[in-house]
């Protein structure tokens, strides 16, 4: 049996600069850490004549072409691997479509997993360029290469989205104290709301094609941003991060109606009112996680629960996607 494990991703800085639309004319960066939070995949060889998938459904197929879950579909016909007489098993540590990346974690999981049983090793950069060409190019999902490259890498990490389709990856250059303290004062709370991230980033994506000044214009300052963000972690400024973390957040309601709602807004503020210096909603918007960080952080979370929310404790993972056993 093959066992691989993926982590999700929280965004630190310049989001939204890493789908095509956007780095193809004016080149991407952001900032991504992975956290302690997984997508694990098992495959096991089995002696029966079929395919056996698990994962939110159950699905026994004879042939690749059968299979209804795309990501699993095109993977195997990207390796060429026969699905009969496969087990493959996904599950999860935090639900899907909760903005933590899970999409591109389960797909760099399930690629791992696959390329192991075919007794061949990646490279992150190929692992995520791989899950790339799945989401992106196959499946022609509106979303970026955040996703795929911090989970594959693991860290905190810097990307630099060319507008030839590579990608230039750096480690934060970061002290370990201020990594400690980032990691002690940033709190993750549950909003309860799931979404697609496809339906969000597709009006960013359509906008961005479409050259829309306004989307431009807020992109551009997000990846401004972004660069901030790193100088001001590379530097130990946390407070200053986290006031560029509201100023993101601010601006990243700007880009879709969609992004927020009255009741994400009040959470958001209650948390800035009790200790918060500054946060956002992780991921492409619409539900999800809040992200805050605080110095003070008994008044927030008391606030926080006392409003309903439930916190996800998390560390960073240094790991990237690797195979357990």
């Amino acid at each position: 049996m093959i066992i691989t494990r993926s982590p999700l991703r929280i965004s630190l800085g310049g989001g939204g600069t890493d789908l095509p639309s956007y780095y193809q004319e004016h080149t991407g960066f952001l900032v991504a850490a992975a956290i302690d939070k997984y997508v694990y995949i098992t495959l096991h060889q089995t002696f029966v004549p079929e395919g056996i998938l698990k994962y939110s459904k159950l699905e026994r197929v004879s042939k690749v072409d059968d299979i209804e879950h795309p990501i699993i579909r095109e993977a195997l016909r990207m390796s060429d691997l026969d699905i009969r007489s496969l087990e493959i098993s996904s599950m999860a540590d935090i639900p899907a479509g909760t903005g933590l990346g899970s999409s591109g974690s389960f797909t760099t999981a399930l690629l791992q997993a696959l390329h192991s049983h075919k007794k061949s090793l990646l490279h992150p950069a190929d692992l995520a360029e791989l899950a790339c060409q799945i989401e992106i190019d196959r499946l022609k999902e509106p979303i970026g290469k955040q996703d795929q490259y911090i989970a594959a890498y693991g860290g905190i990490t810097c990307f630099r989205f060319l507008p030839d389709g590579r990608v230039q990856a750096w480690p934060l250059k970061t002290s370990e104290e201020t990594l400690f303290n980032l990691e002690d004062n940033l709190l993750l709370f549950f909003t309860g709301y799931s979404r697609s991230a496809s339906k969000i980033l597709k009006e960013q994506d359509d906008k961005s094609k479409a050259a829309d000044k306004g989307m431009v214009e807020n992109l551009h300052f997000v990846k401004d941003l972004g660069f901030q963000s790193q100088a001001a972690l590379e530097s130990g400024d946390l407070h200053e991060f986290a006031r560029l973390m509201d100023v993101h957040w601010q601006r990243k309601k700007e880009r879709s109606g969609g992004m927020s709602n009255p009741q994400i807004n009040e959470w958001y503020d209650l948390a800035m009112a009790s200790g918060a210096l500054g946060g956002k909603l992780i991921g492409a918007g619409g539900g999800g996680f809040l992200m805050f960080y605080a110095d003070d952080k008994a008044k927030l979370r008391h606030a926080m629960r006392g409003a309903g929310l439930k916190e996800v404790r998390f560390r960073f993972d240094f790991e990237g996607t690797k195979i357990v056993t």
